[in-house]
């Protein structure tokens, strides 16, 4: 085991290990249309080069490791080796080799999370909305999320924190224009407004990470940055966002204005429209 794997928290074998009891199956072979992928897969990026050398392999080679699922009533939901599966579809294959096991919702979200993490797939936007389901939709805080992966709180509050930036930053990151040494300095800016500009300016630019801290921390990243609002929009911003747990922009256009607040996955804009009354 390598010594990244050796840190990852409990790791894959640990979380396995409690799903052994008899609700498991051994390898077998199931048609590739009985099986379908998560909703809430962290990763939703698959490069098509990448998948098709995995693709050319299987063809050589077929699959190595068998693709862990887990009974649904319409069919079987894949808990770990997506990329497989996609992979084995290029490759024209009609049955794969699977593992089947019993699981609930809360183990078969951590397990597609860790195993992600470990083969250093996941973006850092889509590793930040994997916490987040985690403590949205289970409960989990920031300290057992980070056990569970083996890495610092701090690191885990800080990847989340990336999630309050405005969603154009989120996609210029997806996108591979920005990274997170790019964008968490941007957190320090006070307005949505002023970080969207400082984060174009950082792509157009080129701009290295410790570049972009140095002038963060110097206040000299003003390039186009609109005119701080009011104090009382900031002050009203601040406490919607407190009062969601989410990040949210306040604007003025003319005489009236528009209030945004975000939400990051399904089991988020429940919570948001819980806290409105909207659901009961």
């Amino acid at each position: 085991m390598s010594k990244k794997e050796r840190g990852l928290g409990r790791g894959l074998d640990a979380l396995l290990a409690g799903t052994m009891d008899g609700d498991y199956e051994p390898v077998r072979e199931m048609n590739i249309d009985e099986i379908h992928p998560r909703a809430d897969q962290p990763r939703k990026r698959f490069e098509e080069e990448s998948l098709q050398e995995l693709a050319d392999s299987i063809k050589e080679h077929g699959i190595l490791q068998p693709v862990l699922v887990r009974p649904l009533k319409n069919g079987y939901e894949i808990i770990a080796g997506e990329r497989r599966w996609r992979a084995a579809q290029l490759a024209g294959l009609s049955f794969i080799p699977v593992v089947v096991r019993d699981i609930d919702d809360q183990k078969a979200a951590e397990i597609t999370l860790i195993e992600n993490i470990q083969r250093d797939d996941l973006t850092v936007v889509e590793e930040a909305r994997a916490y987040r389901r985690l403590a949205d939709q289970f409960g989990y805080t920031q300290e057992v999320i980070a056990e569970r992966i083996g890495k610092s709180r701090a690191y885990v509050a800080n990847t989340m924190r990336i999630l309050n930036l405005p969603e154009e930053i989120l996609q210029m990151l997806e996108e591979g224009q920005l990274n997170a040494g790019h964008v968490r300095p941007l957190l320090s800016l006070p307005s949505a407004e002023q970080q969207l500009a400082a984060a174009k300016e950082i792509a157009e630019n080129k701009m290295t990470v410790r570049q972009v801290e140095s002038k963060v921390k110097k206040k000299q990243i003003k390039l186009n940055i609109p005119p701080d609002k009011p104090v009382e929009l900031i002050e009203i911003q601040e406490k919607i966002q407190q009062h969601f747990a989410t990040r949210a922009a306040v604007t003025r256009q003319g005489k009236g204005g528009k209030i945004e607040i975000a939400f990051y996955s399904d089991e988020d804009l429940e919570r948001i429209l819980e806290l409105m009354g909207i659901l009961e």
